[in-house]
């Protein structure tokens, strides 16, 4: 799991994960995510990842209280670039991009078959950025016209690499 961590790291820093949700309708979605925590909190192991409200995902999570965060794949880059351009509300980001939707052990949102590490998360915090305790450079670089993001910290229920793929639900 070490190198599936630094993996995880270098990643986020570096094109980015993607972060897989499904909404009471049933139909999946994924976005492309830069900023990201994994760690340890409430003696729990936790994936804390930013969406801001205007974004879909942001309303499926708010729907289920789940996600998933996939890790790429080396060669994958254009698809994540192409999860983080366009909306979900308007586009079937698996379909258009190839992507598989697969079934995962523990949450409903699915994981992206085709990357190298998943984590499935539930929800089990969540709070709003608040601007007034931002540096002002944060707030006119990634915030220039507001959209403040929502933290969700998720609970890892399960993390595992894709040579484990395979659901083990029940």
């Amino acid at each position: 799991m070490e190198r599936s961590l630094a993996e995880t790291k270098y990643m986020l820093d570096h094109g980015g994960l993607l972060l897989a949700s499904v909404g009471r309708d049933g139909r999946p979605n994924v976005m492309t995510i830069g900023w990201g925590l994994i760690g340890t909190l409430l003696a729990r192991p936790v994936f804390v990842v930013a969406v801001r409200p205007s974004r879909h995902t942001h309303r499926l999570i708010e729907e289920t209280g789940e996600f998933t965060v996939n890790v790429p794949r080396k060669g994958m880059e254009g698809v994540v670039e192409y999860c983080g351009t366009v909306s979900g509300r308007d586009h079937d980001k698996f379909g258009e991009t190839g992507l598989t939707a697969a079934r995962s052990r523990r949450v409903a949102s699915p994981i992206v078959r085709e990357c190298t590490t998943h984590y499935e998360c539930r929800v089990i915090y969540r709070t709003e950025v608040i601007p007034s305790l931002l540096p002002a450079e944060v707030l006119s670089s990634a915030y220039p016209r507001g959209n403040y993001h929502t933290l969700y910290f998720g609970e890892i229920l399960a993390a595992y690499g894709d040579e484990e793929t395979r659901p083990e639900r029940g």
